[in-house]
């Protein structure tokens, strides 16, 4: 149990570890996903609608004609969706967020399925990667490349879960910064802070503390 607390708040780290543009980019994706997932149960609206065009009062002329332009043609970006997922590390987030991109304009074309597609293409990449890498199960990495088991399952299980978390990440932050000042932290040692040791003169030994050498205390002469 502890070993997947510290597991998700690695995570947690990882996810807002970028450049403060990309997570703006992110917290933006986040939100419009979210919805969008959400709004599945209440009549399925599609990435297009539940924009808040007609709610802020903006012209919806262009909304109809973008939705017109995307029906039979971007139904293909799910399976591009699902190799954005892929090739997702902690070092790469933005191919996440644009994968959730890709996935939205294919479900306009041709609902929620798409994201169905693009899982589906997901697990075939990593199953081909798994395959492949049955030969090099056996690889010493010295020098040259080498496909490893082991590593490509811990390398899919990250993109999975950077993909995955993307429409959690706006709601993640708002209730960190709404019960943030509530929360009490440790007291941590800032960086390259030297740790202040009690010098082995000063500190008290119990008489006859093995490896301690006590030396002849002088004796004192009485006053006259």
């Amino acid at each position: 149990m502890r070993e997947k607390r510290q597991e998700l708040a690695r995570l947690c780290r990882v996810v807002v570890d970028r450049p403060r543009w990309e997570l703006g980019f992110a917290v933006v994706v986040s939100v419009w996903s979210s919805v969008w997932v959400v709004g599945q149960a209440f009549g399925a609206p599609s990435p297009l609608e539940v924009l808040p065009v007609r709610w802020a009062g903006l012209p919806t002329g262009w909304l109809d004609a973008t939705r017109d332009w995307f029906d039979g043609r971007t139904g293909f970006l799910a399976v591009v969706a699902g190799l954005l997922w892929a090739m997702t590390s902690a070092r790469r987030q933005a191919s996440a967020l644009f994968g959730w991109l890709a996935v939205m304009a294919a479900a306009q074309d041709v609902g929620y399925v798409a994201v169905r597609w693009a899982l589906l293409t997901f697990a075939a990449y990593l199953a081909v990667m798994g395959l492949v890498s049955i030969t090099g199960r056996r690889a010493f990495v010295v020098d040259r490349i080498a496909i490893i088991p082991r590593d490509v399952a811990r390398a899919g299980a990250t993109a999975m879960a950077l993909s995955a978390v993307v429409p959690l990440v706006a709601p993640g932050l708002a209730l960190v910064r709404l019960v943030g000042p509530y929360v009490t932290r440790p007291p941590r040692r800032r960086a390259g802070a030297p740790i202040v040791r009690v010098p082995s003169a000063e500190r008290a030994h119990p008489p006859g503390t093995p490896g301690e050498v006590l030396k002849p205390v002088p004796a004192q002469r009485g006053s006259r």
